[in-house]
């Protein structure tokens, strides 16, 4: 039998992503890089390979990659997916491209679906595959989705992956392993995968694109779909302009007056601490990002891109981690950074405020007293449809900058009426809740922050319902 090459897996967890280091007597290959690539070096230099291949399934949506510079770091080759316009030096490979480090044998196969120049790339020891790293395309139990492209593309991307899924198991090994970069969390993912490692054989017994026609398929992928981060528009264009080294040095430090001058000139001025000392104690018109949460996705869904960016932690470590985070999605250099707490960083008492918190029993308790009381969903639209709380109004995350001065329509209508002007706000867990919660406090629309889990609701005696009806998402309403 032949040995098989030892798998590093690196992950990503806030992204939902790996990549990937393969090695086999000394030489190694690595996939999909991230962008802090000091992760990779280390394993690199603690097992004393060779990396001969650095190389990338497709031209990422969800992240920069650090590829380019982890070629010119370690000598290694770069290749990259034929039939884009990239603005530096690479090899582009495509169907058929092989090559060799070591004694592994790799082929590319082209496998579009989740981009139209995707290609998987399957490894073989002594002419027998051992694994086939799949990018975007075969995940467990799922696909990479097919509309990050544009609504042109989407409908013939997804008879694409069809087609993709079925070549990797007519053409890999059924016991070979299966390494997708995405599917643990991902955005990029059509659906929520299952497991952490499969074979391909397995994918082809279980994985719901392989066991229904096409034209089902299709159908039910693109029916499926939800929205994703605003920030994939930048990444694509960053991924072919090549990116360069990062640096995660602290920014300059900013004083109470710098930070309250910022604030008012419309910067956002990201406070990272954990959602209860946000709600404990801030300092007014700050933002709650909590980095104990996938803070990274939001904050670059809603942020107007290029906005300054100002980071708050209680430790200069927790600052450096989320810039690490931010790195990932092309945000490289904060304008300045404070450490402490809320009292280091307001101008006196007065700049710090609350957050009204509660959870699903005292919205609930609330809805009795006052059944016309503003409560908000932030939670995506498929989320909603599976089942939401009757008199809830449907403000994705996402949508809350451009829908802000609407709900502040409403809070203020109510206030008008002699009703309870706040806007009470839940999500899945109590974590986006915070964020929308922010927000509305910086736009001056009292709020309360629902910090529980939706499956707790009907617990606490709400009545839950599933409706998918338009009329029920609020006034602003679009698809």
């Amino acid at each position: 039998m032949s040995a098989r090459p030892t798998v590093v897996a690196l992950d990503t967890p806030n992204l939902g992503d790996r990549s990937y280091l393969v090695a086999l007597d000394g030489h190694a290959v690595v996939v999909d890089p991230q962008r802090d690539i000091d992760r990779i070096l280390a394993i690199v230099e603690q097992n004393g390979w060779t990396v001969t291949h650095v190389v990338e399934t497709h031209v990422h949506n969800d992240y920069v990659s650090g590829g380019l510079v982890l070629a010119g770091e370690l000598g290694a080759e770069y290749l990259v997916p034929r039939g884009h316009d990239y603005r530096f030096e690479a090899t582009q490979v495509g169907d058929g491209s092989t090559f060799e480090s070591g004694g592994m044998q790799w082929r590319v196969l082209h496998t579009p679906g989740h981009t139209p120049h995707h290609v998987s790339y399957a490894v073989a020891v002594a002419g027998t595959d051992a694994g086939i790293f799949t990018g975007g395309s075969m995940l467990y139990g799922s696909v990479g989705r097919p509309d990050l492209i544009g609504p042109h593309a989407t409908e013939g991307l997804a008879h694409a992956q069809w087609h993709s899924m079925r070549r990797i198991v007519d053409e890999v090994a059924a016991d070979a392993d299966v390494y997708p970069t995405h599917g643990f969390g991902s955005f990029c993912s059509a659906t929520n995968t299952v497991g952490t490692a499969s074979t391909v054989g397995q994918q082809a017994m279980s994985n719901p694109a392989l066991l229904v026609d096409e034209e089902t398929f299709v159908k039910e992928l693109i029916d499926g779909l939800d929205a994703f981060p605003a920030y994939y528009a930048h990444m694509g264009p960053a991924n072919e302009l090549g990116a360069g080294p990062i640096d995660l040095s602290l920014p300059a430090r900013a004083d109470a007056g710098e930070l309250r001058r910022r604030i008012d000139a419309g910067e956002w001025v990201i406070d990272l601490r954990s959602r209860v000392l946000f709600g404990q104690g801030h300092v007014r018109g700050t933002l709650s990002f909590p980095s104990d949460g996938n803070a990274v996705t939001y904050l670059g869904w809603v942020i107007p891109w290029g906005t300054p960016l100002t980071l708050l932690g209680e430790t200069p470590e927790q600052v450096q981690e989320f810039q690490r985070e931010l790195v990932r999605i092309g945000i490289d250099r904060p304008e300045a950074h404070a450490t402490g707490q809320p009292t280091d960083w307001a101008q006196d008492a007065a700049d710090i405020v609350g957050t009204e918190r509660t959870d699903f029993a005292g919205l609930v308790a609330a809805l009795e007293a006052d059944p016309d009381l503003i409560y908000v969903d932030a939670r995506r639209r498929s989320e909603w449809s599976d089942g939401h709380v009757e008199g809830a109004r449907l403000v994705p995350l996402h949508e809350f900058p451009a829908r802000i001065d609407e709900i502040a329509t409403w809070s203020r209508a109510a206030a008008h009426a002699g009703a309870d002007p706040r806007v009470w706000v839940s999500c899945g867990s109590g974590f986006r809740a915070s964020i929308a919660a922010s927000l509305l406090q910086r736009a001056g629309v009292p709020a309360v922050h629902v910090d529980d889990a939706f499956n707790r609701a009907a617990k606490a005696g709400a009545r839950v319902v599933v409706d998918q009806h338009p009329e029920t998402l609020g006034t602003a309403y679009t698809d």
